[in-house]
């Protein structure tokens, strides 16, 4: 299938590792000119191509750099994934979560994504673009998730919504997809949270994950990988998606199980 992304410019958060970094990967085999930001610019980042832009997302002086310096650098915006997510914290009894964790989800989670697109709307709306926010699974489930993170994802996708609504009239097409478990140094970090846990749990890693596998009752039996995750960001920025939009698209191998 034929995209037709070739010469278009994008700007991808949280691109250093894993989905973002995937996605990086992608829309540069596509013919497209990306500007990758993260907080740690890695190696990884710089051998894509990409123009790598260090930025702390979670404050709006560094998304305002980022989207200014994008402008610079592309000449204008046509896609942004906004991918940067995720948080400190980890507690999943809501009595036991801080209010900084709270804070922290929702300025890295929600507040970049308004943050990214209200500067990039400008130029999006002038070139009839179209945005991918990335949320998650824990934004469907009830229970089992920290609190703060699943609620800041669950605003994430409402976000989407309604931008789709207000902008599509104007040529703006706005989707969200909503990954599962992901295959990313997340759960392969050897001195990871989830590697933390696994030893808590005196089990290997490796036995760890598939655990956690079966413990969300995968229907396929394995995570995502960051690349096929990466495939459907790319389709739904494309114009083979033209009349997708106010979506948001679950991938995660079959763990939702209701209709």
């Amino acid at each position: 299938m034929n995209l037709n992304l070739t010469n278009r410019t994008a700007v991808v958060t949280g691109a250093s590792r894993g989905i973002g970094l995937a996605t990086v990967r992608t829309l540069i085999g596509e013919g497209v000119r990306v500007v990758g930001a993260a907080r740690t610019v890695t190696p990884e980042l710089k051998e894509t191509g990409a123009h790598a832009v260090s930025a702390d997302l979670g404050t709006a002086e560094g998304v305002s750099a980022l989207i200014d310096g994008a402008l610079a650098e592309l000449g204008g915006i046509d896609l942004l994934v906004n991918n940067v997510g995720g948080g400190d914290g980890t507690t999943v009894g809501f009595l036991d979560v801080a209010e900084s964790e709270w804070t922290s989800a929702f300025d890295m989670n929600v507040l970049s994504t308004v943050r990214a697109t209200r500067a990039a709307l400008p130029s999006l709306i002038e070139r009839r673009g179209a945005i991918v926010n990335v949320s998650s699974i824990m934004a469907l489930m009830s229970g089992g998730f920290p609190p703060a993170i699943s609620s800041a994802k669950a605003a994430v996708t409402a976000i989407g919504k309604a931008l789709s609504e207000e902008f599509g009239p104007q040529g703006v097409r706005v989707n969200t997809i909503s990954p599962g478990l992901v295959n990313t140094s997340v759960y392969s970090d050897p001195n990871g949270a989830v590697a933390q846990w696994a030893a808590a749990s005196g089990m290997s890693l490796a036995d760890f994950r598939q655990q956690m596998v079966k413990g969300q009752n995968v229907t396929t039996g394995r995570m995502t990988e960051a690349e096929e995750v990466a495939a459907l960001i790319a389709f739904l920025l494309s114009d083979a998606a033209g009349n997708i939009t106010g979506a948001d698209y679950v991938i995660d191998g079959g763990t939702i199980k209701i209709v």
